[in-house]
C-alpha cells in the first residue's frame, strides 16, 4: 500500500522498535521514567532551551503551550490556515476561554507584518489582551525565511507579546534549509516539536521552552489528560527517530520533487506547487472521486479533493514514487484518450 494522505501513517521501524522495547521505565506522572528523562533533555539540548516536555500528541503540546502563555479572555494572533487555528477543535477557546485572532496568509505562507501590527489590540478594556504570537514552519510544506521569523518575532516582543512556534515540520525545514534545529527555536519562547510524522514515531510530542514555561504546561498536560506513566516506550521511539531519522527527510524532499515534476507532464493536473515534502495540485471536479477509486485499485491511498495534498514520506521509496506516476498517468491516458 502506497499512502499519501498524510506523513502521520508512517510505521515504527524494526530498530525503533527495539528501542521500545529495551527502554527502562518508571511512571512519568512521579518523575520516573528515566527514557522521557533522557529524552527531554535530548530535546532541549536540540533547541537550545532550558527545558521540554512530553506529550502525546501535538495538538496537545500546542494547546498546554497556548495556556502557559494566556489567561482567560486574552487572545492569540495565528494564521488562517495555522493547525492551532484551524485544525485543532477550538481547544483554546473550548478550554481555555483564549481568543484566536486569525490573520490571512500571504502566498509564501507568512502573516503579513502590517497584518499581525493591526492586530495588536490596544490596552482597552473594550477588548481582548493580545498576548501570544503563534507561527507555524513549516507551514503547508513552505518554510517559513528566517529573515521573515526574525522580523515577526522582533515585532511581537517590541508589543509586549510572547511566541510559540508550531514546529510539527521543523524538522524539515532544518533540514531543508540545512539550518541547526536550535537556530530555528532561538527567536520562539515555546516550540513544539513533533515526532509521529515524517520522523516516524508511533506517537508522541515535545514542547520545549524556559523552566517556568514547561512548568506551567506540565500542571496543564494534567489537566487535559496528558499525563501518562511508564511514557518511556514512547520517548524511546521519538529519541531513536531524532538520533537516527531526521537526516533522512532529505529524501523525503527529493523524493516529492520527483513526483511533483512527473505530475506537471500531466495537462489535465495543475500542480500548485511543491515544498518540503508535500505536493498540492488540483484536480478537475469531474475526476476527483473516478481517480481516486482508480487509484485506490492499485493500492494507492490519496485524498483527492478539488484542492489536494500529497504527502511523502519515509514508508515510500523511489519505486512507489513511480508506481504513483505510472498510476495518475494511466488513468489521464485511459480517460482522455
Amino acid at each position: 500500500m502506497i499512502d499519501l494522505r498524510s506523513d502521520t501513517v508512517t510505521r515504527p521501524g524494526a530498530a525503533m522498535r527495539d528501542a521500545m522495547h529495551a527502554a527502562p521505565v518508571g511512571d512519568d506522572v512521579w518523575g520516573d521514567d528515566p527514557t522521557v528523562a533522557r529524552f527531554e533533555a535530548a530535546v532541549a539540548e536540540r533547541t537550545g532551551k532550558a527545558a521540554a516536555l512530553l506529550f502525546p500528541s501535538g495538538t496537545q503540546s500546542n494547546l498546554a503551550a497556548l495556556l502557559a502563555h494566556c489567561q482567560r479572555g486574552d487572545e492569540y494572533i495565528a494564521g488562517q490556515q495555522a493547525h492551532t487555528y484551524k485544525y485543532e477543535g477550538g481547544g483554546a477557546a473550548v478550554l481555555g476561554g483564549i481568543q484566536p485572532q486569525p490573520i490571512a496568509h500571504a502566498e509564501d505562507g507568512t502573516l503579513p507584518l502590517a497584518a499581525i501590527a493591526a492586530a495588536i489590540k490596544p490596552d482597552d478594556f473594550h477588548f481582548a489582551r493580545t498576548r501570544l504570537l503563534a507561527l507555524e514552519n513549516t507551514i503547508g510544506g513552505r518554510v517559513l525565511d528566517a529573515g521573515y521569523v526574525a522580523a515577526a518575532t522582533d515585532l511581537a516582543r517590541a508589543q509586549g507579546l510572547a511566541t510559540h512556534l508550531d514546529g510539527a515540520r521543523l524538522f524539515n525545514a532544518a533540514v531543508a534549509t540545512a539550518t541547526p534545529l536550535d537556530a530555528l527555536c532561538a527567536p520562539f519562547d515555546t516550540v513544539s516539536l513533533c515526532f509521529s510524522k515524517g520522523l516516524g514515531a508511533p506517537m508522541g510530542s515535545a514542547l520545549a521552552g524556559s523552566l517556568e514555561l514547561i512548568d506551567a504546561a506540565r500542571r496543564w498536560r494534567k489537566v487535559l489528560g496528558g499525563g501518562m506513566r511508564q511514557s518511556g516506550i514512547i520517548a524511546a521511539a521519538c529519541h531513536y527517530a531524532l538520533e537516527h531519522q531526521v537526516a533522512d527527510l532529505a529524501c523525503d524532499h527529493r523524493r516529492a520533487a520527483r513526483l511533483a515534476e512527473g505530475l506537471r507532464a500531466l495537462p489535465a493536473l495543475e500542480v500548485e506547487y511543491q515544498a518540503t515534502n508535500m505536493v498540492f495540485l488540483k484536480v478537475p471536479e469531474a475526476h476527483v472521486a473516478p481517480l481516486q477509486a482508480w487509484l485506490a485499485e492499485r493500492d494507492i491511498l490519496v485524498e483527492l479533493l478539488y484542492a489536494t495534498r500529497l504527502v511523502v514520506h519515509r514508508d515510500l521509496d523511489d519505486d512507489a514514487i513511480e508506481r504513483v506516476l505510472e498510476a495518475f498517468t494511466d488513468y489521464f491516458t485511459t480517460r482522455t484518450a
